[in-house]
């Protein structure tokens, strides 16, 4: 089963997108570009550091784009990919089963 499960493309994507941060990162990105701290700032509680790492992830993925500007001091934008942008539906469909299914329910608390 294991092996199976490494060759399923759902699989696969849902390991990229379960990563914390990936679903905010590329919401916020689907807006338009972002400069790195302007992002950071509208995602919020992501540190620096881990905003880094999941950046050049995605960026390494093929989902994002990174465009350094040559200004002084040296600046970089972010946007998504053509293939970044198509994770439009699947977040619109996440965002409306919950908003469908899970706004009524209680909060639950793992002990």
């Amino acid at each position: 089963m294991k092996d199976d499960a490494l060759s399923c493309p759902a699989y696969e994507a849902i390991q990229i997108l379960q990563e914390k941060w990936v679903l905010h990162i590329i919401s916020t990105l689907l807006e338009g570009p972002r400069g790195f701290n302007e992002l950071g700032r509208e995602i919020g509680g992501c540190n620096p550091t881990t905003l880094a790492q999941r950046l050049e992830r995605l960026e390494a993925l093929g989902l994002v784009s990174k465009t350094v500007c040559s200004v002084m001091p040296p600046r970089s934008s972010y946007e998504l990919t053509d293939s970044g942008k198509e994770l439009r539906s699947v977040i619109e469909a996440i965002h409306n089963w919950g908003k469908k299914h899970l706004v009524a329910l209680p909060l639950v608390q793992i002990a």
